[in-house]
């Protein structure tokens, strides 16, 4: 099956996918796992639940009727987890009656998709929703050490001074501050904030990374020869 050029839209989005088909589970993982997201796969509910405890999805993508507990209930058990509390669900299934779809949304599915579907309408729904994720993220606040940035205001704060940063500069310590300690690849930056394929010999971020260095200080900003970067509290 073809993705109609979506290979090189890449993320770095966390998937679980709950049918009891298994040709369902291998044509969905293979369609996302070619454009980049990590895809975890489960036959029945039950497992579903406990999966998405420690996988944390970003998104779950269940069939309604799954043996011995059906996709209304793991939807709503999944919604009730607090550490779950941020994770889109939405239904992929042959089951096209009104009641079903109103039963789904009544437990807080955000979307509801009817087999078949073409690999690319897919696609495009799964990015509508995920881009809800991103545009929470936006809305967020960070702090690691002296650094405090908030999205909302596009403000930078270290100590008491107010740090003037330009877009991508400011994009990129907002995606290492939001998880210190994490080492981010340049491909992975290159991704998230140029939204292009990165090529070894692109000094884009390096660059970037020398600007902030000289505005918040030296020792935040740690380089991991040969991977990347993260950002240090300490």
């Amino acid at each position: 099956m073809t993705t109609n050029g979506f290979h090189d839209s890449k993320e770095t989005y966390r998937l679980l996918l709950v049918d009891d088909d298994e040709n369902v589970l291998d044509t969905l993982k293979s369609i996302f796992e070619n454009i980049g997201y990590t895809v975890m796969c489960c036959r029945n509910g039950k497992e579903a639940i406990e999966m998405a405890k420690t996988f944390q999805p970003h998104l779950v993508i269940l069939e309604l009727a799954l043996p011995g507990m059906d996709g209304i209930e793991v939807c709503h058990d999944i919604k009730s987890i607090p550490s779950l509390k941020k994770t889109f669900l939405a239904f992929y299934t042959s089951r096209s009656e009104d009641y079903s779809q109103i039963a789904a949304f009544s437990v807080g599915a955000d979307d509801y998709i009817i087999k078949p579907v073409r690999p690319n309408v897919m696609l495009m729904r799964v990015k509508a929703i995920l881009k809800r994720h991103r545009s929470q993220e936006m809305t967020r606040s960070f702090e690691a050490g002296a650094i405090r940035l908030n999205r909302e205001r596009y403000l930078v704060v270290k100590g008491n001074d107010e740090i003037i940063l330009p877009r991508k500069e400011f994009e990129l310590l907002a995606l290492m501050l939001a998880t210190p300690k994490k080492v981010f690849t340049r491909e992975e930056i290159y991704r998230e904030i140029w939204r292009g394929e990165y090529e070894n010999n692109n000094r884009t971020i390096d660059v970037h990374v020398q600007k902030l260095r000289e505005k918040i200080g030296e020792q935040y900003i740690k380089t991991v020869r040969g991977i990347g970067y993260c950002f240090e509290t300490n």
